[in-house]
């Protein structure tokens, strides 16, 4: 977006393919990075037919992120494939996230009564308008609490856990204390994005998630931008960040030469070791490769799905684990293959036994690939040193929160809000 903008982008990554920790890997690039010489069996297929994404994530159908790649222009460098559906576990089971009134009818979560009531919450956020009270009914989400709301509506425990998580998408129960306003946006995004794409609402970009930032690449050099790919043994590749007497970035040493700079975004990889960074926990991942969809999903359209496990769900643990499944739909794995990637926040001293819940949703696996990665968040201050950087990526299986990091950064280097008055409907992304 900088060179949208005239500012000159110089784009380096230590990596030999685009995207950093959201790259996607050939079957023989994932067998290197975690094997080193083994090669994959002949089972598996052709490599060239795996684009597998090490932190895959879900963008939401009609969100933010689909709006800055339509604003870019970035979209019409990629191609989209609906995410077949999206579930949480709940009671034991596997169980499809009602986004309307038909299915929390046929919804196995909550009892008759129950049911009734949660169509009256989901008519109501379907209806209501912020310049139009008369579909408020009395309350007020701005001085109200989700809490409050909830409990207006008589929803239940379960009922209450499973909206916030699997439907507005929140981390934890705080977001229950704080304004309604927020639940009412997410659930109404989730809902309309649903209504546009009628499985679920989430939409997945074919050859995977690679995709996104050579878009951005190709489209950063059409406005002059330079990226910079190196191989991976180079260890000398970034030498140095440097900063002038003020304390401010100034420039970039790679191999004895110098790229001035007045400012750097950057993941937070390149600062460890120093003070602009801190570490907050850490993540722990595993990709499963599959010969069969995850059962318990719909059996017509079982070719991905993202499945929520809530922390609560699970005995002695606090935050949420994530399920996605995707396959040669989105020209992602070998035909008749599958890949499924279980992510969940690291709460004890054994991360893999952790993901035992999310492992026995799979059934057989024919591969697997579990790692753990340290997580960090910027505590410096840009608007005196320039350095802009993010956090790491978190455990979750949708864009929500790294989108809304990428507008906040805009925000602080341009002094303004990025403008996402733009639709993001199917036929936008269409070329």
């Amino acid at each position: 977006m900088s060179s949208l903008e005239g500012k000159k982008v110089l784009h380096m990554d230590r990596n030999p393919y685009y995207g950093g920790e959201s790259a996607s890997l050939s079957l023989d690039q994932l067998y290197k990075k975690f094997r080193g010489d083994q090669k994959p069996p002949a089972s598996l297929g052709r490599s060239r037919d795996y684009c597998i994404d090490l932190c895959p994530k879900f963008l939401m159908a009609c969100g933010n992120l689909v709006k800055i790649l339509l604003k870019t222009s970035v979209a019409y460098y990629l191609e989209f494939q609906s995410v077949s559906g999206s579930y949480v576990f709940l009671n034991k089971k596997i169980h499809k996230v009602p986004a309307s009134a038909k299915e929390a009818l046929s919804s196995g979560l909550m009892g008759m009564f129950q049911k009734r009531r949660y169509i009256q919450f989901i008519r109501w956020i379907n209806d209501f308008e912020y310049d139009e009270p008369k579909t408020h009914q009395g309350c007020d989400v701005f001085r109200q609490t989700t809490g409050e709301i909830f409990n207006y509506f008589k929803l239940e425990p379960a009922t209450q856990l499973f909206t916030g998580h699997a439907f507005a998408l929140f981390l934890d129960d705080s977001y229950l204390q704080k304004p309604a306003k927020d639940m009412v946006d997410r659930v109404k995004l989730y809902a309309y994005s649903v209504t546009r794409y009628g499985k679920s609402p989430y939409i997945y970009p074919k050859w995977g998630l690679g995709g996104l930032p050579e878009g951005f690449s190709r489209r950063c050099a059409v406005h002059g931008g330079v990226y910079m790919l190196n191989i991976e043994e180079k260890s000398n590749f970034i030498e140095d960040i440097m900063f002038n007497d003020d304390g401010r970035v100034c420039g970039i040493k790679s191999e004895g030469l110098v790229a001035k700079c007045s400012s750097l975004i950057s993941d937070p990889s390149y600062f460890i070791g120093t003070d602009k960074i801190e570490k907050t926990g850490r993540v722990a991942r595993c990709i499963c490769i599959l010969s069969h969809p995850i059962d318990h999903t719909d059996s017509n359209n079982n070719d991905s799905a993202q499945i929520i496990i809530p922390g609560s769900a699970v005995p002695n643990r606090k935050s949420d684990i994530y399920i996605c499944m995707v396959s040669s739909l989105h020209n992602v794995a070998a035909p008749g293959k599958y890949v499924a990637v279980i992510s969940g926040n690291v709460e004890s001293g054994n991360p893999e036994a952790e993901l035992a819940p999310a492992f026995n949703l799979l059934g057989k696996i024919d591969e697997k690939f579990f790692w753990v990665t340290d997580c960090y968040k910027p505590v410096n201050d840009p608007s005196k040193d320039g350095c802009f950087i993010t956090s790491s990526y978190d455990a979750t299986t949708h864009f929500t929160t790294t989108t809304g990091e990428v507008m906040n950064i805009v925000k602080q280097m341009t002094g303004k809000e990025l403008d996402l008055s733009i639709t993001a409907n199917p036929e936008d992304l269409q070329p």
